[in-house]
């Protein structure tokens, strides 16, 4: 499970891994703005974070790590919006991974800089995603994007070969590029 933790719109995406290949499940928002009190967002994330956890049981949480911005409060929320994230999968003994943002971008599409747009278009390539299953808001797919970053950075193996990263697969899998 991936989440991409906001004070306004909360991302997350799920995974299966079956024989080594991930597949999608799901992926979706939590609409926060319409809470006025923060702290009724941070009870909100904490409850529906809990409910996709019963529903889908995950065995781990990827979350995108918090990057440093100027207005100091709004790290001090979006910190307190992921630690009730984490806090929810610790109470059901889920193990979390951390990642930067620019982990996430590079290893979905080789470019820690690549914009949100570019990051979903890779995610529904790689995962075969249909159109209609791809939602509006890139909040989602950054959640799936955390989930898929986390498979990848478990080690990517393909039978008997194993990839230390996206740079080390395509590199080692040029014959198979169609040009």
């Amino acid at each position: 499970m991936g989440i991409d933790p906001g004070t306004q719109v909360m991302g997350y995406g799920i995974l299966r891994v079956l024989d080594n290949k991930p597949s999608f499940i799901a992926m979706g928002v939590m609409e926060l703005g319409k809470y006025g009190d923060h702290y009724l967002k941070l009870a909100r994330i904490y409850s529906r974070v809990i409910g996709l956890i019963d529903e889908f049981l995950p065995d781990e949480l990827a979350i995108e790590a918090p990057f440093f911005g100027k207005n100091v409060q709004s790290m001090l929320k979006l910190g307190r919006a992921q630690g009730v994230a984490m806090a929810a999968a610790i109470s059901r003994d889920i193990p979390i991974f951390e990642y930067a943002p620019l982990k996430i971008k590079m290893a979905i599409t080789g470019n820690g800089r690549a914009a949100k747009e570019q990051v979903a278009y890779m995610l529904q390539k790689i995962l075969h995603i249909p159109d209609e299953d791809m939602l509006p808001q890139l909040d989602a797919s950054d959640g799936l994007a955390a989930a898929l970053c986390h498979f990848y950075q478990s080690g990517i193996t393909t039978g008997d070969k194993k990839y230390k990263d996206w740079k080390d697969f395509v590199g080692r899998n040029q014959d198979k590029v169609k040009k």
